[in-house]
């Protein structure tokens, strides 16, 4: 499965949103499994989407015919939206589904790890992160993919309320963390906590 991560900034919120319901025309698309996101909680002018494709090959073709058609209505409501895609490892909770039912705040990190670091990295997020977010209440599903860069991974997870992410980020990452060696893993790390936006979801 391919997961493309886009981010942007709006400059016209309300004609970002009003473009947004036009993307319902994926639903028809062959190999499209789902999208949607959010705001960023801490920079409310910044946009996340997520979508989920069986294959690169059905995205390359969706990309080719239909996206330019799909986008139009956005053309001018944002600025420098970047783009990102992943091919998808393994669930972080089992059972993962692209789709976005119950959730309603997303959580993205995007990990830059060091090549000689790679495979201890991809073992702590199996042995280490997974169970715990998985352990976590509220934590609904999540997903752990990886860049044609071998050195970038996305890790995405869903959560029932902010409360609950809260929680978890307040009693267990730091100590995670110093059990996962991420300190010495991740040469660089981004990412952004989203209020999911449900009139966005195209599932």
């Amino acid at each position: 499965m391919l997961v493309k991560w886009m981010r942007c900034t709006v400059i016209d919120r309300r004609g970002f949103e009003r473009g947004q319901r036009k993307w319902a025309g994926l639903l028809g698309e062959p190999g499209f499994r789902g999208q949607g996101g959010g705001w960023s909680r801490s920079r409310p002018e910044v946009a996340h989407l997520f979508g989920f494709w069986e294959s690169r090959a059905f995205y390359d073709s969706f990309m080719a015919r239909s996206h330019d058609r799909l986008h139009a209505a956005q053309v001018g409501t944002y600025l420098g939206m970047r783009t990102l895609l992943f091919e998808y490892r393994f669930d972080v909770k089992t059972g993962f589904l692209p789709e976005f039912t119950g959730a309603d705040l997303l959580r993205v990190a995007h990990c830059q790890v060091r090549e000689d670091r790679i495979e201890h990295y991809i073992l702590m997020q199996e042995k280490v992160w997974n169970p715990a977010m998985a352990g976590s209440p509220g934590m609904l599903r999540g997903i752990f993919a990886q860049a044609r860069a071998e050195e970038e991974f996305l890790v995405l997870s869903m959560w029932d309320s902010a409360a609950e992410h809260g929680k978890y980020r307040t009693e267990r990452v730091e100590r995670l963390a110093l059990r996962a060696q991420t300190g010495a893993d991740i040469a660089a790390i981004d990412g952004d906590v989203i209020d999911l936006e449900p009139s966005w979801t195209v599932a």
